[in-house]
């Protein structure tokens, strides 16, 4: 299997030359209805080819949400396949946002099926879910290195839910969001510009000095937008890790479809209100 380079150093190098807005995929029915399209799969290979035509050559990530495509079966998977290929072939980094998380050889397979350079979908990145323990992401951790992919691991969540598994309390006195950035911090120990194994951590949280979030490693943002979170809360929410951050945004650029030249400029315009955000003193 070709090694490529790792995940870590080529989103750094798109951060850099795009800004590091990602912009989500996010086909549920209603923004498919608001788009005028039948919640099947040829509003779904509309919607979803529209977005990667609009975007994939502006933002540095995009985030296909695996679940909008899953619900219809074979025929959705397949659509997807095509978003994940011609979004790559576009210059974007996809980043599968599928969060998948499980033990032994059911994880190894979970790995192949998106992290493998072969898989038909193959991803620079994968959403994962460490909470049957961190150990258990072991297969995709190995595979993601092997393959110059990397992983987002759910640590300190946007949804309120959250909380109450990643606040909890160890016995050694640290919660568990805070053991999940550890243990990311030591994968990525050492490596330049960027390691390749980040952390989800929601833009909405506020103020999250008492986490370390210096990782080494990416940070992938949800909450901007809809959620209710703006560009300009960044710096407050992230401190000094804000240059490792990649904001998501979806419903606020997607709900300007069907028009491309509408989605491009809500996402130009997200794009700059980042930037001035990350660009203040």
């Amino acid at each position: 299997m070709t090694v490529m380079e790792p995940f870590g150093a080529r989103l750094r190098r798109a951060m850099d030359e795009r800004g590091p807005l990602c912009v989500g995929i996010d086909p549920h029915a209603s923004l498919l209805a608001e788009w005028g399209l039948n919640d099947d799969v040829a509003g779904l290979e509309r919607f979803s080819r529209t977005v990667v035509e609009a975007v994939a050559d502006r933002v540095a990530v995009l985030k296909p949400q695996s679940a909008f495509f899953e619900r219809f079966g074979s025929r959705g998977i397949a659509v997807l396949e095509k978003a994940v290929e011609e979004a790559r072939a576009a210059g974007a980094l996809v980043v599968m946002d599928a969060k998948r998380g499980d033990i032994g050889s059911t994880m190894a397979a979970y790995a192949e099926s998106f992290l493998h350079k072969d898989a038909p979908l193959f991803s620079d990145a994968l959403t994962v879910s460490p909470y049957l323990g961190y150990g258990s992401l072991k297969p995709a951790v190995d595979l993601a290195r092997e393959s110059g992919a990397g992983l987002f691991v759910l640590a300190l969540t946007s949804n309120p839910e959250g909380g109450e598994v990643q606040h909890a309390v160890r016995h050694d006195g640290r919660n568990v969001g805070a053991t999940m950035l550890a243990h990311l911090a030591a994968e990525n120990a050492g490596e330049e510009p960027l390691g390749s194994f980040g952390a989800v951590v929601g833009a909405t949280l506020g103020d999250l000095a008492s986490y370390d979030l210096g990782i080494n490693g990416p940070l992938l943002a949800p909450g901007i937008g809809a959620q209710g979170a703006t560009p300009a809360d960044l710096p407050r929410v992230f401190g000094a890790a804000v240059r490792n951050v990649v904001p998501n945004v979806s419903r606020g650029v997607l709900r300007h479809g069907p028009e491309t030249a509408a989605l491009r400029s809500a996402t130009d315009r997200f794009a700059a209100e980042i930037r001035t955000a990350l660009s203040a003193p």
